[in-house]
């Protein structure tokens, strides 16, 4: 099968949807199938262009046998609103711009958010006349009303308005999660047309390492139980709660907090803890992917937090399959699905989000109770292997594009 996937993020850029997309291209590819990646110039989350890359109109290159297309976009940092929704913009625009050059497809997939990226494939599709799957990581535009980014408003009517035209039009729509299907259900036309392909975690990458002492003492943590944040640095996740908590235990020798990212809260969440002296939280900023596994090896326990939110009760965040796959417990701060998934995997401990003295008691125990915390790692590789292993999830994918492909040719579903 010929695949035409748009993303506005790809390796080597290490945020979830490149995750996420650059693992199912490549095991799509060992499938046998021909894929494509329509994408920008790596530039995520600072919108600084990494070393070696050029931001040109037209760029192509092969990663992992994934053919890679990258456009020009108008770069922009991960924070504030206007350069980025033109940022975002561009992307659409160059997309448009680049269908003459794109290849032939047999199908196309579109991941969303960002929005215009999610919308670039119904365009796609006008002109390439072949089935069209919409991904959905994240509800859009209700999230960015929900953080705060944006007010309602006629800007967000008219994206809403978008938003169920853009349900309507796709063949598929894949969510990442179960809770997203109550939204989009009345929206889309024909629930029948959704599928569930949550995040997974690829298990040769992730998988129990030795390297924790050696990373501890590179990072000035030896000898200590470290409490691991990591992952975007945003609006969202509510990581003011990690200082709070870190300042409770400031004078507990046994504890260090570490946050490893970046994102539009960073600088001042650095600020903050130097502020407030907090010897006991180190700050890296953000990592090579390849580091990520010594990194979760030097994790004590992860933390893995939202804002108090309904909207957030629909999240499954990727990082929870990625711990788990490494054998770390964790405290998460995020109710709904992800809690659900927490206790059916018996994995860690569920805190109230934004509750500092809960996470400073959950981390506390853990530090007390090894043993606890040691068959809560077990118990979610356990539950990864099981339901999670990003190639099974990459398989499942493909029968989805396939009964897309063979609906509009009027064929059998494989």
């Amino acid at each position: 099968m010929r695949i035409l996937f748009l993303s506005h993020y790809y390796t080597p850029e290490v945020n979830a949807p490149a995750s996420r997309t650059s693992e199912h291209c490549r095991t799509w590819v060992k499938m046998g199938h021909d894929v494509t990646i329509v994408t920008c110039a790596p530039n995520h989350p600072g919108g600084r262009l990494y070393p070696g890359f050029k931001n040109r109109l037209f760029q192509r290159e092969t990663i992992d046998g994934v053919k890679v297309v990258r456009l020009w976009t108008l770069l922009a940092a991960n924070e504030g609103f206007a350069l980025r929704t033109l940022n975002y913009i561009s992307y659409f625009i160059a997309v448009c711009l680049a269908l003459p050059f794109l290849p032939k497809t047999d199908v196309i997939i579109s991941t969303s958010p960002q929005f215009f990226c999610g919308l670039s494939g119904w365009v796609v599709r006008l002109f390439k006349r072949a089935p069209w799957v919409l991904e959905i990581r994240d509800l859009w535009p209700e999230s960015i009303v929900t953080v705060g980014a944006m007010r309602k408003g006629l800007t967000i009517r008219a994206l809403e308005w978008l938003e169920r035209l853009a349900y309507r039009q796709a063949d598929a729509i894949v969510s990442v999660t179960q809770s997203f299907v109550s939204h989009i259900a009345p929206l889309c036309g024909d629930p029948a047309k959704i599928a569930i392909i949550r995040n997974g975690a690829d298990l040769r990458l992730f998988s129990q390492s030795d390297a924790g002492p050696r990373v501890k003492a590179e990072l000035g943590l030896e000898g200590r139980f470290v409490a691991a944040y990591v992952g975007t640095h945003g609006m969202a996740h509510g990581l003011n709660v990690i200082l709070d908590a870190a300042e409770l235990l400031k004078d507990d020798p046994r504890i260090a907090f570490l946050m490893v990212g970046d994102g539009a809260e960073r600088a001042r969440l650095e600020a903050d803890r130097d502020a407030r002296r907090l010897h006991n939280l180190a700050i890296l900023g953000q990592r090579p992917k390849g580091d990520m596994p010594g990194i979760w090896a030097a994790t004590d326990v992860s933390l893995i937090l939202l804002k108090r939110s309904d909207m957030f009760k629909k999240v499954l965040p990727s990082k929870m399959t990625e711990a788990m796959a490494m054998r770390v417990p964790i405290v998460l701060g995020v109710e709904g699905e992800a809690c659900d998934l927490l206790k059916e995997a018996e994995a860690g401990i569920a805190i109230t989000p934004e509750a500092a003295g809960e996470l400073a008691q959950a981390v506390t125990r853990l530090a007390d109770d090894p043993a606890l915390a040691a068959r809560f790692g077990d118990n979610g590789r356990a539950h990864v292997l099981e339901h999670f292993d990003r190639a099974k999830l990459a398989g499942r994918y493909i029968e989805v594009l396939g009964a897309a492909v063979a609906a509009r040719r009027g064929a059998p579903a494989p």
